[in-house]
């Protein structure tokens, strides 16, 4: 049986922001297992709430904030301008969902609530050899691409939403961010742009 950490008293409560709903559970689980307290759950705490985000890349995860700043981002991949976009924003702590421990959990929510700052190594390494990709990394994250094929075939915010099982306001950021990264006009240009370069 896996035993829950029990948090410091001063550990802030965390609200869960999250792309979709699988990413949510995974974060939410992990906050749970290193007794942190969550927002909804942590009535009359003295400590503000830390946001914490999760998404498969740094940029799906400060988006699914918006117009919040996420103070700890959970990410699978952190691109160099991702990175720099969310610390610029105010994002205090990044975090590999590999390296989702209960320790580094709790010390990333300190950290974000102090006002520190905590980066992987390898991101951090990245950002100072001023590497602008990720090997093997194709232009547009795997929701991006999802966004766009559906653009191409003729669907609506709406409809993208209820078919990619997220919300409204995630599609629209996504085709915001997709259009800066192809620096498409609009959304016609944007798909024209991926059928012509072979992104879907």
């Amino acid at each position: 049986m896996t035993a829950v950490l029990s948090a410091p008293p001063t550990v802030a409560p965390v609200r869960v922001v999250a792309a979709d709903e699988r990413m949510r559970t995974l974060l939410s689980a992990a906050l749970r297992l290193a007794g942190i307290p969550l927002a909804s759950t942590a009535g009359g705490a003295a400590l503000p709430a830390v946001v914490a985000s999760a998404a498969e890349t740094v940029e799906e995860a400060v988006a699914a904030c918006a117009p919040d700043v996420p103070a700890v981002v959970v990410a699978d991949r952190f691109s160099q301008i991702g990175v720099r976009r969310a610390m610029r924003l105010g994002t205090k702590a990044l975090l590999r969902f590999t390296d989702l421990d209960p320790a580094r959990l709790l010390a990333a929510v300190d950290a974000a609530r102090s006002g520190d700052g905590r980066v992987p190594h390898e991101v951090l390494a990245r950002l100072l050899a001023g590497d602008q990709s990720e090997p093997g990394r194709t232009p547009l994250t795997r929701r991006q691409t999802s966004v766009l094929a559906l653009m191409a075939d003729g669907h609506g915010n709406a409809d993208i939403a209820r078919l990619l099982g997220c919300s409204e306001h995630t599609v629209k950021n996504t085709i915001y961010e997709l259009m800066g990264r192809l620096q498409a006009r609009n959304r016609s240009h944007a798909v024209a742009r991926a059928i012509l370069t072979g992104l879907i």
